[in-house]
Parts: C-alpha cells; structure tokens; sequence
C-alpha cells in the first residue's frame, strides 16, 4: 500500500505485478519509489477503480508497453466530464482543500490514460495463477466505480465506493461539486460487495477492514442506514413535505446513527430528493426562469429604508441563536455592498456558531466553514 490523496495498491505475483489505482500526477514517483522496496516484478495490469484524478492521474508514469490498463466501460464519460470541466471543478476543489495542497498546480492536467480493456459488470483474469475478479458497482463516487476481488485470499479492494471514510453516512452530493450519486446503486453496489463474503476489505483511504464478521456488520449498517434515509424521504415526497422542512425532519434511529464524516444525512435527503425530482421544487414559477431571488435584493434594501434595519434584523436572529436566518438576511446586504462592515461582522458571527455547533465531524462542511471564516476576516481587514 502506498498511502496518499487516494491509496495505491500493489498485489504482487512471481510473474508479474498488479496495481490498482495510480494516485495524483505529483504522487506517482513517490509510489513508484515504495513499490519498487517491495517488488522488483515486471508491471502487467493497471486497475483504475475510478476516473477521479486521485485514481488515475499518476498513469503515465507507470505505463510502459506490454501494461494492460482496466476500467468499467462508463470510464471514458466520467473522464469526459472531469476534463472539460477542470477549471470550474479546480476552483471549487481549491476553495476546500488549498490549505492542504498549497504548492500543487490545479490547472495542470496530466496525460490521459489510455485503457486497453473495459467491461460493463464483471470481468476476471490470471496473472501468474493469481485470479483476479472485477465487478462494477455504480453507486460510488463515479459510475465507472468497481471492485477488485481476490477470491482465494478472500480480500476486496473497494476504492472509494465507500467514501474516503469507512462506516460513515455516504456523500451522495459532494459540495466540491459532482454528479448526484444514486442512493439505489449505493445500496445495491453494497450489497454485492456483502455478497463476496470477503474476510478483508481494503478501501482507497485508511487500514484495511478484517474479519468477515466485522466487515459484513459494518457494510450492512452503511447500507441500512442508506435505504432508511431513501424510504422516509419518499415517504415525505409522497405526504406533501417539502424539501426543507424533509432535510430538517429525516434522523437515523439509534442503531443506525453510524458517523457523518463524510455525507450528513440532510444531504442525502436533499441528493435522493433531487435524484428523483430534479430541480424545480414546485414551490414558485420563477423557478422556471432566469431571473433570481437577488435580482429584487435592492429594492428590499430601498423599501427597508436602507441596510440598517436589515443588519439590525440579522444582528437579533444572531442573538437569538438562528445564524441561518442571520445569513439570509446579511446576504442581502452583502448582495449590494460586499464591504460592509455591520453586515460582515453578523456574517462572522454566524459562521463561526455554525462550525461551532458542526462538532467539526463534517470534513466537507468544517471545510467550507473554515474557507468562509477566512474570507470573511480577510474582507474585514
């Protein structure tokens, strides 16, 4: 294993080696360095068990003729859309996560590989003697997600099917921005992987999983905890509930109250609503159209006779407790005039009793909380 952004894998054979996933671009050397400590075997087969850059973007140097790469089949669509979207995807990437990569070059974008053998749902094959199965499962971060599965030694390498973070909720929705993951093909790709039986269970971040036991509990609580959250938010659809008041309603019961480190269960309810009903909420005609709230924010600020009342409002839900509604309210303000004071000021207050009240267990919401902090200070200096 070679940790980084996204693990690489390497499973060695006397007559040739297997890597599954090749890390960023700026990482690969580092891995090639570690793998090289342990096996000096002649590369043969490439597995990417998605198209994101920290799966794929370190492909070029490892390939070398003679080097089978595989993929699923969706594999050239989702490189498709990363590629042509990288300046708008890099931008909101950076946002979260520049503190963590200060030094790296976003705009820089690495060969593309070059997959010699894709498949659709399953495909297996030996390298010297050791089988290899491979199965699809859509429903983890990208729709070309797949698994490797090494039956004799019962072990499955999962990638980030899972998330960066084992047991916890999934991301279904990912603030960075990304296609909506299907809650459906979450839990049916779940299920395959229970299917296995696998006694160890490797993901693409962290130590292994051992144990069937323990493997098998910890899979069927994430896939539980998924399908309760689809069915009350189909329940709510079906009542009349709106998407709001349903992402502020819909809770795990106790014994599937698992961790949100990564998704947070009003997401989900809001990715599962969306997945299935799109964008227009019903709620107003103006969704239609082109035209947004903000449009009549300057009027709102003439008729209240200017932004005092407004702030002075913003400023009485931040007392109260309500810094949603004190945003709301600040937006507005900052909405005409970006460098006002009064209204930052609430604004910090706000975002700082949100990340508070987080418990900082969201990596994603900590993370943009800590990116508006940052601004928001930075526009008061």
């Amino acid at each position: 294993m070679s940790k980084g952004i996204s693990n690489a894998y390497l499973v060695t054979t006397p007559g040739g080696d297997v890597q599954v996933n090749t890390g960023m671009y700026f990482e690969a050397e580092e891995i090639k360095r570690r793998f090289a400590a342990v096996s000096s075997n002649p590369l043969k087969v490439i597995v990417f068990t998605q198209g994101h850059s920290d799966h794929v973007g370190g492909w070029s140097r490892f390939d070398a003729p003679g080097i089978e790469t595989i993929a699923q089949a969706d594999h050239a669509d989702v490189r498709e859309y990363w590629r042509r979207l990288q300046p708008f995807m890099t931008s909101r990437t950076a946002k979260l996560w520049s503190t963590d990569l200060p030094d790296v070059d976003r705009s820089y974008q690495p060969p593309e590989p070059v997959v010699t053998t894709t498949f659709f749902d399953h495909h297996a094959f030996e390298v010297d003697g050791r089988r290899f199965e491979l199965y699809s499962t859509p429903g983890g971060e990208t729709t070309d997600s797949l698994v490797v599965w090494l039956p004799t030694e019962r072990t499955v390498f999962t990638g980030n099917l899972f998330g960066p973070l084992f047991g916890h909720i999934p991301n279904l929705y990912t603030p960075r921005g990304d296609k909506i993951r299907s809650a459906i093909k979450y839990i049916r790709s779940v299920d395959r992987v229970i299917a296995l039986e696998p006694e160890t269970l490797i993901t693409g971040h962290g130590e292994p999983i051992r144990g069937s036991d323990e493997v098998r509990q910890r899979l069927t609580q994430m896939r539980d905890a998924t399908e309760y959250i689809r069915d009350r938010t189909f329940e709510g659809m079906n009542a009349g509930v709106d998407l709001f008041t349903l992402m502020g309603r819909v809770t795990l019961p106790p014994e599937l109250a698992i961790p949100q480190g990564h998704g947070k269960v009003p997401w989900l309810v809001r990715a599962i609503w969306e997945e299935h009903a799109g964008w227009f909420r019903y709620e107003s005609t103006t969704e239609l159209y082109d035209v947004p709230p903000s449009a009549i924010w300057r009027e709102l600020v003439d008729l209240a006779g200017g932004t005092a009342q407004l702030i002075a409002r913003a400023r009485s839900h931040l007392d109260a407790g309500r810094p949603l509604e004190a945003l709301q309210f600040v937006d507005i303000v900052l909405g005409q005039d970006p460098r006002d004071a009064d209204a930052l000021r609430v604004k910090l207050g706000a975002l700082e009793e949100l990340l508070e009240r987080s418990g900082r267990e969201n990596f994603s919401e900590v993370r943009w909380l800590e990116a508006e902090i940052r601004d928001t200070q930075a526009a008061l200096a």
